[in-house]
């Protein structure tokens, strides 16, 4: 079932990180068939010719920007921004699909926790950094992928706790990562109330993707591949992301959690105000960023 996408997206710009497979790639195609010109964002080198081929075999007038870039280092993220608003006037939309299902423990060589930097940080510094972008266009919109683990989350606001071994499970650092989507998203959209910015998020559904690889620990494994019989397609679970990125209904919703097309309840800790205030402000203090 395809989604019913709004008016031309011709003269649009948009950026899509993770472009390189799955929902990302799904996503990256169908904005371009709609004549949107499209920012590749993904980390893999062949990955990502091969994402463009693929995009480019589809939708023959594509228009496409690759951008390689590995989102768990925040120095990366500071340079593909530095770079997008050299090159650039304008972002029409914004999709932080990107993310990871963590494996063993593993620190950063700049010392964060490789999911909580790739799934939020990265989130919340590129989004802060395009900003003047978006805020160039007619309308924007943020639309960041989010999940239902965020009902298992549980957000650890000291760095030093979220980043030692003995209290690190994979689980509970996605479902974290994912309510921190969800608290960002709420915190940003009320800092952006009365703009021509919107931010919104989603959980895209059960979807059968590379979330899980050789890397990922055998007890993720053993939940995942039971599960696959009941996972849906990445051309299914793009589907409310690209409604929030160009339905005309949806252009002035603005902190909503979405889901199968439709605003959907997410958990009490996610709207909590306090703590979406707070995670925002560490959020600044370890990106280094302030808005």
């Amino acid at each position: 079932m395809a989604v019913s996408l709004g008016s031309s997206l011709i003269g649009k710009m948009a950026l899509v990180t993770g472009a390189s497979s799955g929902i990302g790639l799904v996503t990256a195609r169908e904005l371009a068939r709609r004549g949107a010109k499209v920012i590749m964002v993904a980390r893999n080198p062949e990955k990502t010719e091969r994402a463009r081929s693929a995009i480019q075999f589809a939708v023959p007038n594509a228009q496409l920007d690759i951008r390689l870039c590995d989102l768990s280092l925040l120095a990366n993220v500071r340079q593909l921004a530095e770079e997008l608003i050299r090159d650039y006037s304008k972002l029409d939309i914004l999709i932080n699909n990107a993310g990871i299902m963590p494996g063993p423990h593993t620190l950063t060589s700049e010392g964060h926790e490789l999911s909580w930097v790739t799934n939020h940080l990265s989130v919340f510094a590129l989004t802060h950094l395009l900003l003047p972008l978006l805020s160039a266009a007619e309308t924007g919109r943020i639309v960041t992928v989010a999940s239902e683990a965020h009902w298992l989350g549980e957000i650890e606001f000291s760095q030093e706790v979220r980043n030692a071994p003995e209290k690190y499970s994979w689980l509970t650092a996605y479902a974290d990562s994912k309510l921190a989507n969800i608290l960002f998203t709420n915190e940003l959209a009320y800092r952006l109330e009365l703009t021509n910015v919107t931010a919104n998020c989603l959980h895209p559904g059960l979807v059968n993707t590379g979330l899980v690889h050789a890397g990922s620990s055998w007890a993720m494994k053993l939940l995942w591949w039971p599960a696959k019989p009941f996972m849906i397609t990445p051309e299914r679970g793009a589907q409310t992301t690209l409604y929030l990125a160009t339905a005309p209904e949806v252009a002035k919703v603005s902190g909503s959690y979405f889901k199968n097309l439709r605003p959907s309840r997410s958990s009490s800790r996610s709207q909590n105000r306090s703590d979406a205030a707070r995670l925002w402000r560490i959020s600044e203090e370890e990106t280094g960023l302030a808005l």
